[in-house]
């Protein structure tokens, strides 16, 4: 694969397994919270699935992303708006906590918008630490778009 120059972004490909099941998941019909927890696999440069969660919540989502390691997670959230209307949006959530491997977080940072292309999200959010990761804080972020 050559070596990582410090300057380069190294993008990773979509593993097809993965590409699969972000399809899938767009289309689901299930009404509760639903996340896919991604990762970079260094030796295959590849993005892969990492876990899988139904009906978890914003405060049990952020107990399963490591604090020191880059993830990527796609967030189907039941969105109950201002006005009683119920949506579900997809939100992509790039996690990058303070303080991870710069080798990683280039990784990471590298293969986010082919990952974000490839999944056809809109709502692309990032959190520099899991603790940020809360209700409030999706709804605030959810709020701006209508």
């Amino acid at each position: 694969m050559g070596r990582v120059m410090s300057d380069s972004l190294v993008v990773c490909e979509v593993d097809p397994e993965l590409k699969e099941k972000l399809r899938k998941f767009r289309f689901r019909k299930e009404t509760d919270n639903a996340a896919i927890i991604m990762k970079v696999d260094r030796d295959r440069q590849m993005v892969v699935l990492e876990e899988e969660f139904q009906n978890i919540s914003p405060d049990e989502l952020k107990s399963e992303l490591p604090e020191r390691q880059p993830r990527f997670v796609v967030y189907s959230y039941k969105y109950v708006h201002e006005d009683g209307r119920v949506s579900y949006p997809l939100c992509f959530i790039f996690s990058s906590p303070v303080g991870c491997k710069p080798e990683q977080q280039m990784m990471y940072a590298g293969s986010k918008n082919r990952l974000v292309q490839t999944a056809e999200l809109t709502k692309v959010f990032e959190i520099r630490t899991t603790d940020d990761l809360t209700e409030t804080w999706l709804q605030e972020k959810l709020s701006f778009f209508r």
